[in-house]
């Protein structure tokens, strides 16, 4: 029977519970899947709720794999909080090229380094990051499965009338961050072909929980009271925990050429709607500044829905979520997304 979600999401401890809470469709698929996952850059906003999630599946699948989670590890309670629940840690800078060769083969590879954040102003190190690295990963592993996140912003605008880019759309990045974006997936492509490596890859708009996301930014606004800028008036979400399963369940379909997947919730959202139900909970009136534009960052995700199901939680639930979460003072990693740029500058 399916279980209902909780009204409220109360501290920091619920909230990875749920966040690395497998579907059945994973426990499956890992219950089938040979040999252990190494999970690289595990130590990122995504990282560790999907590390765990993948170690849960395993163990609801009875199977001895082992789950073990790359980084740098910069801080170390992330460390010892993935080792807590099981899972084994090797802490790496990934492009030293002796580091990154001194990792276990594993038949499984979950890529999830890059750099978005700073990339404006450190445009060589966003390149290394998202295009170097990509091509040294797949030479050291090239015998794995890999499954590698990518984003969204590889499409470039989309106008509102097209319901969002779907996986076949050409892509038209704007700005270093996403054209290395599109580097480090032609890294992927031509690496797959010329080894076999069967890899998937995973072009992600946008995960939301209660510390981070989209609608954290938009929330976080309007309990302040400061103007919502409607430049980029409509975006996507999807709940963090079904992002991770459908990243970690695209490893059945990676293949050579590799198979491309668009990770998003189901609906193409307003900013003003979704800032008027926050101002609505909130009793907070909402000041907007500009018009919508014809366009955004829009993905339409109706392919991982059809191969992996229907994401578990509403944008209503995860908009109840936040408000309440917001309001009590909740904890935040206090990064914005930066979502509204629509110059590709991040």
């Amino acid at each position: 029977m399916k279980k209902s979600p909780p009204s409220q999401i109360n501290d920091v401890s619920q909230l990875e519970q749920m966040l690395s809470e497998p579907t059945e469709g994973l426990v499956n698929l890992l219950a089938n899947l040979p040999g252990d996952i190494l999970i690289l850059g595990a130590a990122g906003k995504m990282g560790p709720t999907l590390s765990i999630m993948a170690k849960r599946a395993s163990d609801a699948a009875q199977t001895r794999r082992q789950v073990i989670a790359v980084s740098r590890f910069s801080n170390s309670a992330e460390k010892s909080s993935l080792e807590s629940a099981g899972i084994k840690t090797i802490k790496a800078d990934l492009i030293d090229k002796q580091q990154l060769n001194n990792l276990p083969d594993a038949p499984n590879v979950i890529f999830m380094a890059g750099m978005k954040f700073g990339a404006t102003g450190n445009e060589p190190l966003t390149w290394a990051m998202n295009t170097l690295l990509p091509a040294m990963v797949c030479r050291k592993f090239a015998k794995s499965r890999i499954a590698a996140f990518s984003t969204g912003n590889v499409y470039g605008l989309s106008p509102l009338t097209g319901g969002g880019s779907v996986e076949s759309d050409s892509l038209q990045a704007v700005g270093d961050y996403a054209m290395s974006c599109v580097g480090r997936e032609r890294m992927f492509e031509y690496f797959s072909k010329m080894n076999g490596t069967p890899v998937s890859i995973i072009r992600l708009n946008y995960a939301t929980e209660m510390r981070y996301g989209v609608m954290v930014d938009l929330a976080s606004k309007v309990w302040r009271g400061e103007p919502i800028s409607l430049a980029m008036g409509n975006f996507n979400a999807i709940w963090q925990a079904d992002a991770n399963a459908m990243a970690l369940e695209s490893l059945r379909h990676a293949s050579s050429p590799p198979f491309v997947l668009n990770v998003a919730g189901p609906e193409m959202l307003s900013v003003r709607r979704v800032c008027q139900e926050f101002g609505q909970i909130m009793k907070k009136s909402v000041e907007f500044v500009g018009a919508e534009s014809p366009d955004a960052l829009l993905n339409n995700g109706q392919l991982g829905h059809h191969l992996y199901g229907y994401p578990r939680v509403s944008t209503k639930q995860m908009i109840a979520w936040i408000s309440d979460w917001i309001m009590r003072g909740g904890d935040t990693i206090n990064k914005p997304t930066h979502f509204e740029s629509r110059d590709g500058k991040f």
